[in-house]
């Protein structure tokens, strides 16, 4: 899914940016020391929080402040699943 983005400048001289959303993926793990580690694989951010809501509040803003620096498209839905491995 593609990132639209649309200025418009208004007589008054405000602009306004109006941003199509995008799905993107959140992968949460409890961390060691308390709390959670959020990462977005797509853009690489990653961020924390005491909770899984903070945490995913907090991806979702360190997300979107990636996306307002770099250009990024979303080619196609990122697959996640799970795998065992034998370990002694």
């Amino acid at each position: 899914m593609a990132l639209s983005v649309v200025w418009a400048r208004l007589p008054s001289g405000v602009v306004w940016r109006i941003v199509g959303l995008m799905t993107l993926t959140a992968v949460l793990t409890p961390d060691p020391e308390g709390g959670y580690v959020a990462q977005n694989p797509e853009t690489g951010t990653t961020t924390q929080g005491d909770t899984v809501d903070e945490a995913l509040a907090n991806l979702k803003e360190a997300t979107s402040l990636y996306l307002e620096e770099f250009s990024f498209e979303v080619a196609s839905p990122s697959l996640m699943t799970t795998f065992e491995v034998a370990h002694a």
